[in-house]
């Protein structure tokens, strides 16, 4: 399988990075795995070609090749960060390529609640109407105090967490084979909402 991982963050520093750079290790033998920068994407300002930013384009069509998406978000006041919210924005304006993608959410804090709430609020936001990605319910990944969980190597050094996080990446790509099976048997329901306009929506 291949999957693309999305680094939530424009910062230099983050530890979610991390996390995706050690799931791209880790998880070698089971999916090939590209961490995705959105240091380049701009804010969001409704264009009138409806056409992105050539940095969006890129990570679109990524996406578009990829079998599944994680994504590792910070929280910033309880929610996510502004860059990766003005990804979607463009994403969801233009050519919604997460319509029907299986989505997995990670995500680590420097302290000991986790994401839980910008978590909550990206769920919301991957499925709005011209988002409407496909997220594995049940399933909430948080790596707590996670500037001391890596090691120089860049190695995960919780071994519960190691764990937990085998346990939810074998879960996604279930997941993410039941969505191929059903979308090749017609019997997964198509998303598309016509009736959503951003002009009047």
């Amino acid at each position: 399988m291949k999957f693309v991982a999305i680094v939530g963050t424009n910062s230099d520093r983050s530890t979610n990075r991390q996390l995706l750079h050690f799931m791209a290790k880790h998880f070698a033998d089971q999916a090939e795995i590209e961490v995705l920068e959105i240091k380049d994407v701009p804010i969001f300002i409704q264009p009138e070609d409806k056409v992105a930013p050539q940095s969006v384009q890129v990570i679109s069509q990524k996406i578009a090749e990829a079998d599944g998406v994680i994504i590792s978000t910070p929280e910033y006041d309880h929610s996510i960060t502004a860059a990766l919210k003005a990804l979607l924005e463009w994403i969801s304006y233009t050519d919604q390529v997460l319509m029907d993608k299986a989505v997995m959410i990670v995500g680590g804090s420097l302290g000991s609640l986790g994401t839980s709430r910008a978590q909550s609020h990206l769920r919301q936001i991957l499925d709005s109407p011209e988002l409407k990605a496909r997220m594995m319910p049940g399933t909430e990944y948080y790596l707590s105090n996670s500037g001391q969980a890596f090691d120089e190597n860049g190695q995960l050094v919780y071994p519960e967490k190691v764990s937990e996080l085998e346990n939810h990446f074998a879960e996604f790509v279930g997941f993410v084979q039941i969505l191929n099976q059903l979308r090749e048997q017609g019997q997964l329901t198509n998303r598309q909402d016509t009736n959503f306009s951003w002009e009047i929506g």
